[in-house]
């Protein structure tokens, strides 16, 4: 059985621990109000975005213009650019592991073709270099502070230079959704070639440039902020589950300082009783 001493220590590291953990949920906290009116003012405008490149390539397509419509194109997919986005540091749950494991899995589903890592996290960087992937990027300090446009346009040029050039055929993202405090959403999705949804009723534009040209460059700034808006909800994400791990990690540390306590107080009782029937032992053989 632990000493007295032993215990006391074991309880004031256990609470040390608990004070750490409190302290990184409040800053999580913090950091998550601000990234989730970030993400919140960033949906609008992708919707808005997607409802726009929806009506362009409608009236595109209706007079026939081909023009800009190399990032539509559909080719058999031999060669994949796989968009990773993990966190910069752990101590966040299955945050990380989670996108790592979609990743492998989508890895293995494709093994037919080449699958290429664009990797944008720490996490997700240190893992699979060491399985030697094939990696043909990767940015490991863009979530030191909150996402950047600019690292987001980077990337997103990045990847629909090498779609026109063919030296890949799609790419696909997979990043954890912002859903709620509490929960987030893992997803993967196609970002190139882009995928227009069904027909809708259309918004009856006035175009002062032919709708192909205005296709071309309505495109890639449709794929820059798709990026963005992933980066903006990975780092909302990551905050709502690293406040909800050190809430959880607080909390099994007051179950841990209680247990401790109650064994500490065990050993205590027992000293005092020994020490009790030594003195009477020892006044009854003097006696």
């Amino acid at each position: 059985m632990p000493s007295l001493i032993d215990l006391r220590r074991r309880i004031r590291s256990v609470k040390n621990t608990q004070q750490i953990t409190k302290a990184m949920k409040v800053v999580s906290a913090a950091k998550l109000r601000r990234a989730q009116d970030r993400v919140l003012s960033a949906r609008p405008y992708a919707q808005i975005i997607r409802r726009m490149l929806v009506n362009v390539a409608q009236a595109a397509a209706e007079v026939h213009q081909d023009e800009g419509m190399e990032l539509l194109a559909v080719r058999p997919e031999k060669r994949i650019q796989l968009l990773v986005i993990t966190a910069d540091r752990g101590l966040a749950g299955a945050f990380n592991s989670n996108v790592i494991r979609a990743a492998q899995r989508f890895m293995l589903d494709h093994s037919g073709a080449e699958v290429q890592l664009e990797l944008v996290g720490r996490k997700g960087r240190d893992f699979f270099r060491r399985r030697h992937a094939t990696v043909t990027g990767d940015y490991s300090t863009l979530f030191q502070k909150a996402p950047r446009l600019e690292d987001a346009l980077e990337i997103a040029h990045k990847v629909t230079e090498r779609f026109r050039k063919a030296e890949i055929d799609a790419v696909y993202l997979v990043v954890n959704d912002f859903k709620s405090m509490m929960a987030s959403r893992l997803v993967v999705s196609r970002v190139l070639p882009v995928q227009l949804p069904e027909k809708q009723e259309q918004i009856d534009y006035i175009y002062e440039q032919p709708p192909g040209r205005l296709l071309a460059s309505l495109l890639p700034r449709y794929i820059e902020a798709q990026i963005f808006r992933a980066m903006l909800e990975s780092a909302a994400a990551e905050h709502a589950a690293r406040m909800t791990a050190m809430e959880a990690a607080s909390n099994n540390a007051a179950e841990v300082i209680d247990s401790l306590t109650l064994n500490m107080n065990r050993v205590r009782q027992a000293s005092i009783t020994r020490e009790i029937i030594e003195i009477v032992s020892g006044a009854a053989a003097l006696g």
